[in-house]
């Protein structure tokens, strides 16, 4: 910032965000109506190639809006409802949990205890092998929804309860306009594109230590277009206040301070590596004793 102070003016809200993510629920609502009708192997069929593609990127606008860049830090409150709005096509109530442990990856990264993003010693132990590994991607899900509960217990907060009975009753107002297959639909999608599958590599790419000495790494494919540029990982760890649809911007008036250090070009050569490399797994984190900080 001292040596490149006009980087401080790509801070603040993003205009387009709001109206971007609104098209992608409308979308979906619009997808539960086409496929109530379709066979069973229909429903998974879209909700892996086409549905859960848009749920995994509204994950990834619900963790943008969690900085506050939809309405700007004076509009807070408008954040928080604005992202449990664009929580309704994932099916399961996400996004005021995710955001009050996403403040600690950012203030302890790699945090023994605090940063929940650090798979536990079991996940470390168990999944090891190839096959193994490649369940334990499967499974991303559980294990990112399931580990804090077990690494870093939080009280519910009134936020998650209103998230959660929002998300419930548009669940049920889908299942009886609709029926069934909707619902499916829309959580199946989530499930599986946050499982296996290709969007899914920036789990691995963003904090896995593929060169040692190297904890965080951005990615500068094609796929940043899908997931609102969250592959640009180091420079939303500096700066974490400007939007994603600014961060090339950093990386190009900062070019000297990024060019030069390593990064990935594919997310499935990401998950390929890390199911057949015998030196990636899940112990590939550097974790580390954090002291808290006090709350002002």
């Amino acid at each position: 910032l001292a040596k490149y102070p006009e980087i401080k003016t790509l801070m603040g809200p993003d205009p387009h965000l709001k109206w971007i993510v609104s098209g992608m629920v409308f979308m979906q609502l619009l997808a539960c109506y086409l496929v109530k009708d379709l066979s069973w192997k229909w429903i998974f069929f879209w909700a892996y190639a086409f549905g859960g593609c848009i749920n995994h990127s509204l994950t990834l606008a619900i963790h943008d809006i969690s900085h506050n860049v939809a309405f700007g830090n004076k509009q807070a409150k408008w954040n928080r409802w604005f992202a449990v709005f664009a929580n309704l096509p994932v099916g399961v109530p996400y996004s005021a949990s995710f955001k009050k442990y996403h403040i600690d990856h950012h203030r302890y990264l790699g945090g023994d205890s605090l940063d929940v993003d650090i798979p536990t010693d079991f996940e470390g132990w168990f999944f090891c092998t190839p096959l193994r590994k490649l369940l334990w991607l499967f499974l991303q899900p559980l294990f990112y929804s399931l580990r804090p509960l077990y690494v870093n217990p939080k009280a519910i907060t009134r936020m998650e309860i209103l998230n959660a009975l929002v998300q419930f009753s548009i669940d049920l107002i889908i299942y009886y306009l609709w029926g069934l297959k909707p619902v499916i639909y829309l959580i199946a999608g989530t499930i599986l594109c946050l499982g296996f599958h290709p969007i899914s590599g920036h789990f691995i790419a963003e904090h896995y230590m593929f060169l040692k000495g190297y904890e965080t790494y951005s990615y500068y494919g094609p796929l940043n277009w899908l997931t609102f540029n969250v592959g640009y990982h180091m420079e939303h760890h500096d700066f974490p206040s400007i939007p994603g649809c600014k961060l090339p911007m950093v990386k190009k008036i900062a070019a000297e301070y990024y060019d030069n250090l390593p990064h990935h070009q594919s997310w499935i050569r990401v998950l390929w590596d890390f199911v057949f490399d015998d030196t990636l797994g899940p112990y590939s984190r550097v974790k580390r004793l954090c002291k808290l900080a006090k709350e002002s």
